[in-house]
């Protein structure tokens, strides 16, 4: 799908953006994901003790120039949950399981995602993919231009006060990342979620 750019909106073309970047992503995707087999084996077993169903969450998701692909997470909620629409915003969420909750908690739930890096389809850094039934009903070639750039597993939006309200209501944080991206802005981006997920974990 070709991307029709609306109010001049465009990605940045540096060698980072361009080339760089995917290098990285690969890269360190593949070397976390072999220091940290153990663990995910571990969270594995836990969630098959923990509730019946799937180790994995699969959704549709939408990603860079509107191509949709399969995005991956350790399952935190029970198998009889929707799985489309709203996601939980609070741990009390009675569709999450109980290991869900410290899944969800740690963001470890996330992890699996090193995966669709490797595939290509995500990036460290970037626009949260949208859900596919969520693209069909609310997005106009306005929201579209958040596909200029390979969504991430975490970005501007997901560490700002607006992660608890829908993506395509808070666009700014993703134009501007569009716009601005670096290696430095990712770097950046990466330190103050880990400060995020610390804080999180520790208050």
């Amino acid at each position: 799908m070709e991307l029709i750019p609306v109010n001049g909106l465009r990605s940045s073309r540096s060698f980072y953006a361009s080339c760089l970047k995917n290098v990285l992503d690969f890269n360190f995707a593949l070397l976390i994901l072999l220091l940290l087999l153990p663990l995910l084996l571990l969270v594995a077993i836990a969630i098959w003790f923990d509730s019946s169903g799937p180790v994995l969450f699969r959704q549709k998701r939408v990603g860079k120039y509107g191509k949709e692909f399969t995005i991956y997470k350790f399952r935190t909620m029970y198998v009889d949950s929707p799985q489309e629409g709203v996601s939980p915003s609070t741990a009390t969420d009675p569709r999450i399981t109980r290991f869900g909750r410290i899944l969800r908690k740690t963001s470890m739930d996330e992890l699996p995602q090193l995966i669709n890096i490797l595939r290509g389809e995500m990036s460290f850094v970037g626009p949260r993919p949208e859900q596919k039934m969520i693209v069909e009903k609310v997005y106009s070639y306005y929201e579209k231009q958040r596909w200029l750039v390979k969504p991430g597993i975490t970005g501007l939006w997901q560490i700002s006060p607006d992660r608890n309200k829908p993506i395509h209501e808070n666009l700014h944080h993703d134009f501007s990342y569009i716009q601005n991206l670096t290696f430095a802005l990712d770097v950046k981006i990466v330190y103050k979620t880990i400060r995020v997920i610390v804080r999180s974990n520790t208050c």
